[in-house]
């Protein structure tokens, strides 16, 4: 029998995609679109629909967390911010404890803008800065400067607004190991609660994948990109930024509570053109584009394009390949409570196999990848798809 939906009593986390744009980064594959000339108030509209048409389906009681990405969020006005977030508040329950994150861009966010976020409840801001060489910034299509993020810094410290975290890309096109030391270094130099940092992914329909292919740009080697990757846990931890997931370095209590609901497989309303959310045991995503995205809201629909029904087979999977992970790693106990079956009985095999080449350790409770499974995360966390 399917776990059915929980009720009044569930907490459920909510993602809200706005995917609009001022300039389009050449390594991005979100789903995005340049601003000028798009329905932008009537897509606030709609999104704020969709939250009513997703809550009467499955109601929730508290929203763990609010997390609005994009695209870039900032590149609202401050008086559409204004709206997005006021109907955001009106219709999903929250505590002000709870985490609430927008994504910002350096040098977009006014004094204005932040205002209206403070006014609503806005506790945490992600920024992209992705490099702090200005050079690498102009070749991966980015309109900021290293002096925007520092100016904006300064502009957040007045305000006395400090939850903020910054993503880096590492092995970026041309980017040497001393670029990205000082690039480390900098971002260090902040003293910031949170750092995410990702290596440089090729994606399909990107400028970068066609340049690739056209033998216009060369990345860095699995070796470099490997001790950018060793070097940035080793500095992150000498700075008391604890590494909690693969790409994810915290101050203790200061960890992205949204990123842990993904990796713990819980549950969270994808709302949005082209996002995906998890509820109950339904996977789903709706339609990208946004004239598909609006037209079945225009008649009062979800704008889903596509749902996955998982079995119990497919959670456990889940449950293995996302909350690996996580430093911490997997817990016996959770994995039972949640599926009522012992972690070894089902994964044993392949537990005592990763164990032997020195990629997983039982801790207590735990299961957990190495330091040396962490480098090759991917290939560990693909043992974990049962036949």
């Amino acid at each position: 029998m399917k776990k059915s939906i929980k009720t009044s009593s569930s907490k459920v986390s909510a993602y809200i995609h706005i995917p609009f744009c001022e300039h389009i980064c050449y390594y991005c594959d979100f789903n995005k679109v340049f601003i000028e000339g798009q329905p932008v108030d009537e897509y606030i509209s709609r999104m704020l629909d969709e939250i009513d048409l997703t809550r009467l389906m499955h109601p929730n009681e508290d929203t763990k967390t609010i997390y609005i990405g994009g695209g870039t969020p900032t590149s609202l006005s401050a008086a559409q911010l204004d709206r997005l977030l006021q109907g955001v508040r009106d219709r999903l329950p929250f505590n002000e404890s709870n985490e609430f994150t927008v994504e910002a861009n350096p040098g977009d966010l006014t004094q204005e803008k932040l205002q209206v976020m403070k006014n609503y409840g806005v506790n945490r801001l992600s920024m992209g800065v992705q490099t702090f060489d200005n050079q690498l910034l102009k070749k991966i299509g980015r309109k900021h400067t290293a002096e925007d993020v520092y100016q904006t810094m300064t502009f957040l410290e007045k305000e006395a607004f400090h939850n903020v975290s910054i993503d880096l890309i590492y092995a970026l096109p041309g980017q040497t190991i001393e670029s990205f030391r000082d690039t480390l270094t900098r971002a260090l130099d902040l003293d910031l609660p949170h750092y995410s940092l990702y290596s440089l992914i090729l994606e399909n329909k990107t400028m970068f994948m066609n340049w690739v292919r056209q033998g216009r740009l060369e990345l860095p080697d699995q070796e470099i990109e490997s001790q950018m990757f060793e070097e940035t846990i080793d500095a992150m931890e000498r700075a008391g930024r604890h590494q909690y997931e693969v790409s994810n370095f915290a101050l203790p209590g200061k960890e992205s509570q949204h990123n842990l609901i993904y990796w713990n497989n819980e549950n969270y309303y994808g709302i949005g053109a082209g996002a995906s959310g998890y509820l109950g045991t339904t996977r789903y995503k709706n339609h990208g584009p946004i004239k598909r995205y609006l037209k079945p809201l225009k008649e009062g629909k979800l704008p889903i394009l596509e749902k996955e029904e998982l079995t119990k087979k497919n959670q456990m999977e889940e449950e293995m390949f996302l909350g690996l992970r996580k430093k911490a790693g997997v817990s016996k106990q959770v994995f039972y409570e949640k599926y009522r079956v012992d972690l070894m009985d089902i994964y044993e095999d392949v537990i005592k196999q990763l164990i032997n080449e020195q990629l997983i350790i039982e801790e207590n409770d735990f299961v957990k990848l190495t330091k040396k499974g962490l480098f090759i995360g991917n290939q560990v966390f693909e043992k974990f798809l049962l036949d």
